[in-house]
């Protein structure tokens, strides 16, 4: 059974959730301010360069004078330096906050515990790691690409249901739908939730593919094409409008990856086609897999990627369809 401190940190794991698409390249934090068993504020990170979770459930509290003998429940450290905002640890102080229990320690360099000690070192009981399996897998695209150097990469393909993603086809034909236009919108939002979205020099010559999110309310992802033999028309919609597009003239992932990092993009989503994903899976480049299944057989043509060992997995179904959500245990990041 759930104690006080549990509870009120699984409702700052709720919170944060709310920032998934606005806190990036921030992590998603939320908090909760609780005076004598009641919650009396809560806020969350809600776009990056905006107010942090701490002040947002501060300024929530209708009476400050409550403050001093409330606690205040966070789900990462609070932050101890000077960025685009102020440092939440020295407002918890200033506020006179006597208790403060936080999820899981901000593995970012220059917090890494300053903001634990920092609020310590005034006096205040600190309580650390409730429920941090859970507020470190909140968080777990920041954790990636702050302690492996590199976007989290999901890869993510359709396949009929007897294991092809597409007819075999040349240029000019028209590549077979296997999403349905609800799981489609599926598709838009996951690309609204990363960085960045990658598709090979056949997917985007053949398929021509947008890579927007018209289906979806959210930011668009950078569009990302490796390009290695300088084969794609200057008249692709990856070079249309005003939204940036990265061609790489190499197959060294690796190297993308780096690039990636140093231009800042948390996460990247792998969408085909077959020969791309099959490299990142072969290369061990990868944190998640997700496959969307749908019913028809067709019999013959592309077959899809071949899935790696150290699998952990979980099913869904959404939309008739049947989906596959697989976490490379040997990435993962734990504490």
């Amino acid at each position: 059974m759930e104690n006080d401190d549990e509870k009120y940190m699984r409702r700052c794991i709720q919170l944060a959730r709310n920032g998934k698409c606005g806190a990036p390249p921030n992590p998603m934090v939320g908090a909760v301010v609780v005076h004598q068993g009641r919650i009396i504020g809560e806020g969350y990170h809600a776009r990056c360069g905006q107010a942090h979770a701490e002040v947002n459930a501060i300024r929530s509290v209708r009476r400050p004078e409550l403050l001093p003998e409330a606690t205040i429940y966070v789900s990462l450290e609070p932050c101890a330096h000077y960025g685009k905002t102020p440092p939440c640890a020295d407002l918890i102080v200033e506020k006179g906050i006597r208790r403060i229990v936080v999820g899981c320690q901000d593995p970012f360099p220059k917090v890494d515990g300053r903001g634990i000690e920092k609020l310590r070192q005034a006096g205040r009981e600190v309580v650390v790691g409730v429920l941090e399996d859970e507020c470190r897998e909140l968080i777990r695209r920041f954790i990636t690409f702050h302690t492996c150097k590199r976007p989290y990469i999901t890869l993510k393909w359709a396949q009929s249901a007897d294991g092809y993603i597409d007819h075999r086809r040349g240029e000019g034909e028209t590549p077979v739908r296997l999403s349905n236009a609800c799981t489609q919108m599926l598709v838009h939002k996951q690309r609204a939730e990363h960085a960045a979205i990658m598709v090979g020099t056949d997917t985007a010559r053949l398929d021509n593919p947008r890579l927007d999110v018209r289906a979806w309310a959210g930011p668009w992802p950078v569009r990302v094409v490796v390009d290695s033999k300088h084969r794609l028309p200057a008249g692709l919609h990856l070079f249309e409008d005003n939204q940036p597009t990265l061609t790489y003239d190499t197959q060294d992932l690796p190297a993308i990856l780096t690039d990636l990092y140093g231009r800042g993009l948390q996460s990247l989503l792998v969408e085909g086609g077959a020969k791309l994903l099959q490299s990142f899976i072969n290369g061990g480049w990868w944190d998640e897999i997700r496959v969307e299944e749908a019913p028809p057989c067709l019999g013959d043509g592309v077959e899809a990627p071949v899935l790696p060992a150290h699998l952990l997995c979980r099913r869904e179904r959404h939309f008739g369809h049947e989906y596959r959500i697989y976490e490379n245990a040997l990435t993962r990041y734990h504490k």
